[in-house]
Order: C-alpha cells, then structure tokens, then sequence
C-alpha cells in the first residue's frame, strides 16, 4: 500500500514537472507587421527567424496585417506581442484620437525600440502627368488601407499641400501591392506608400512602366504640424529611371509591445534585435538605418521596464 502512494505521489511529481516543462516551452512571440510588398513584413519574419533562435522555448511567428493602426489594437488587445507602428499613428494611439481610428487611449502599449525612417513616397504612371501635388486633381491615387499609417499619413499631406479626397477623380484604399497592379493595368494614376527606401512595390512597379517620384516640397512638410513629420530625401537612383533627389517626409517608425508581456520576453527581445542586426540588414536595406543609441529617442509612449532594463545594461539610457 505505501508502494502505490510513493508511485502516486512519484507519478504526480512527475506530471507537474512535466506540466512546467511544457508550459517553459511555448513562449508565444507573435509579431504583427504589415502587407507583404511592404517592409514590416520582411523585417517582421526577419525578427522572428531571430527570436525562435535566440530566445529560449520561444514559438515565434510574423502576422501579415493592415500595418500600424491594427498592430496598435492588437497589441491593446493582447493578440500579438511586437509590433511595427508610424510615430504619428502611435502618438494618436496612445492619446485616443477617435478621428485616426482610436476610439480610446490605448494605455497597455509600452515601447521596445526606435527603427528606421518611413518616407512618404507619391508615385504616378509618367503617361498620367502628374509632376507636382498640385496635378492630383482630378486624378485617380490609392491611398494605402483605409485607417493605415499610411493612410493617415496621405491625409496629412493632402491636407498641408491644400487637397482634399473631394478633389481626387477617385480614391482607392489598397495595399502597396494591389495598388501597383492597378496602376500597371491604367486603372490608377499614382499611389502614396509610406515605406522605408527601396520598398518592393514601388520597385516592381518601376521596372514595368515609367514611372516619376512626386515631389513633397519642405513647406508642405512643416505645414503638417507635427513633430514626427521631417523633411528628408529620396535620394537619385533610388527606384529604375529616377535621375534625380526627390523632396519628401520623412516619419520614425517604432517596435511597440504592450504591459501583459513579462520584462524578460521584452529584455530578451531587444537584446535578441540588436545582436542580430546583419540579420535584419539581410532581410531589407531600410533595416540599415536602425541604430542601438538612437532607441529609446522619440518614443510617444512609455518604453517597457524589460527593454528599458537592456538598455541601461549596454548604456543608451544612463
């Protein structure tokens, strides 16, 4: 008889070491990143190519997404674990700015890190005409997915450049890629992607027709009023037959997490990021620009004790 209760007793011990055991192993990272011609994708399965090897059980994943609006409610809701985000759509985010697609303020975000340069990249087929803002009227221009950055991002140039949807032929809310094939088919005149440099939509588009690289003149830039909104430049050659530097804004994109993740997974995120980051350089030139001093610089939201807790042990924050 105290046979079988050391058995069972053995047994139970046995079952829970298991039950921990199993439980340690599935360490769920689920990154949310953006469509797939865009660059949060490529970095985005870059980023868990690297978490599934560097962090310890972690199960990690790439979520294809509308990009930084739903990344920012996925987070608050727990449904993901990292996610890419425009500064503007993150600061509007966090004060709940109902007209940007944010009912209330989404209060579990917490930063990881800073990334890289989002440029406003206005592109019409050279059969269309356009060469300025101003020769949009009238035209046919998709915008990117409706409440997207990328979206918002349109609207606040329009607006500073004096425009209007109203003022458009027609409005399409489309992915970079579909919008690409759109304009290939002379369904559409231009597009405005929000994008690092060299995103593969603009690029597969250059290559089938002749393309020009609309203008975004400083003072239309300081006209949006907002901080995240710089001037920048696409520089000459950056997409086939663009001869020349191109005006344009430039806003910061940001890594964001949320307060339901432990301080290690976030510690370990960070740390996994910046010691891989050839691997992210592989993966998309854009990644190039990310900078471990520049981190923590601009976030719109409070930065995650585990990610604050690596950023004081390799000295970005003193």
């Amino acid at each position: 008889m105290r046979l079988l209760k050391r058995l069972g007793l053995a047994l139970g011990l046995g079952a829970a070491l298991w039950a921990g055991h199993a439980s340690a192993q599935q360490q769920f990272v689920n990154v949310l990143t953006g469509g797939q011609s865009g660059v949060y994708y490529p970095l985005g399965v870059s980023l868990s190519q690297i978490f599934a090897k560097d962090i310890p059980n972690a199960r990690s994943t790439a979520q294809v997404t509308r990009a930084s609006a739903e990344n920012l409610n996925l987070l608050q809701a727990g449904r993901g674990e990292l996610g890419f985000t425009l500064a503007d759509a993150l600061s509007d985010a966090w004060q709940g700015n109902e007209e940007a697609g944010f009912k209330t303020k989404l209060d579990k975000l917490r930063g990881l890190s800073a990334t890289y340069n989002n440029y406003i990249q206005i592109v019409a087929n050279a059969d269309s005409g356009i060469k300025t803002l101003a020769d949009l009227k009238g035209k046919r221009v998709s915008v990117g997915a409706a409440r997207s950055g990328t979206e918002l991002n349109a609207r606040a140039i329009f607006k500073a450049a004096g425009l209007s949807y109203n003022d458009l032929a027609k409005v399409e809310y489309l992915p970079f890629g579909e919008s690409v094939e759109l304009i290939k088919n002379r369904q559409l005149d231009a597009t405005l992607q929000s994008a690092g440099l060299g995103v593969a939509s603009i690029r597969d588009l250059a290559t089938a027709v002749k393309i020009v690289v609309v203008p975004v003149p400083a003072d239309v830039v300081a006209k949006v009023g907002d901080a995240a909104y710089q001037p920048a430049t696409i520089p000459a050659g950056t997409y086939a037959g663009q001869t020349a530097d191109v005006p344009t804004a430039a806003i910061p994109n940001f890594l964001v997490t949320h307060a339901g993740v432990s301080d290690d997974l976030a510690y370990r995120m960070a740390k996994a990021m910046y010691e891989n980051l050839p691997t992210l350089h592989a993966a998309h030139n854009a990644a190039k620009a990310i900078d471990r001093a520049n981190a923590v610089k601009g976030m719109p939201v409070p930065l995650h004790p585990g990610a604050e807790r690596y950023y004081r042990e390799v000295g970005v924050i003193k």
